[in-house]
């Protein structure tokens, strides 16, 4: 037990998380690749059911790594691009011993900030994040009976997923020992 409580606690230390996201950078940035990983800043929770019997909530989040909302005027009104990261669905655990499904939609702070301004803006928001999860997850969602959770932030436990994107010229080539016993790739 005192193991396991040492592991947990490592776990929570934010200086232990810390540590793993930059060794985690430095072992992507060997490979040739970039890590950026996305805290999701709590917004507000989407209740709605998948498959039309199992509930699922949809976290709504924000971080300023997403490219922010913008607007281009169209004939009859504008087209908004509101460009977010989709972190894979997850399955938690209820106190009561029920399983929940839960997935995290991170926008960029100045479309939640538009959101709470504007009821429109907000049915958009949550539109796309719903289209985002049905497209990108393979699930059926019901639309019609989607709720916005009042006095509710975020469901589960947050998780940060990454953005990974090559670096210029790729990853580093290996050196050429010759005395490699391994075949050539």
């Amino acid at each position: 037990r005192a193991l396991f409580a040492e592991y947990a606690a490592e776990l929570t230390d934010p200086e232990q998380r810390r540590l793993y996201e930059e060794e985690v950078a430095a072992l992507e940035r060997e490979r040739g690749v970039e890590v950026r990983f996305v805290h999701p800043t709590p917004g507000f929770v989407l209740r709605t059911s998948q498959a039309g019997s199992r509930r699922c909530y949809i976290n709504v989040c924000s971080n300023a790594l997403m490219g922010e909302p913008r607007a281009r005027a169209e004939r009859g009104g504008q087209r908004w691009e509101l460009p977010y990261s989709l972190a894979p669905g997850r399955e938690e655990l209820r106190p009561a011993g029920r399983r929940r499904l839960l997935y995290d939609v991170v926008f960029h702070p100045a479309a939640l900030r538009l959101a709470a301004r504007s009821a429109r803006f907000r049915r958009l928001l949550c539109d796309t994040a719903l289209e985002a999860v049905e497209r990108h997850c393979g699930v059926g969602l019901d639309r019609n009976n989607a709720t916005v959770l009042r006095g509710v932030s975020y469901k589960g436990v947050p998780q940060a997923p990454v953005i990974r994107s090559p670096l210029p010229g790729g990853a580093p080539k290996p050196p050429d020992d010759g005395d490699s016993p391994l075949p050539p790739f």
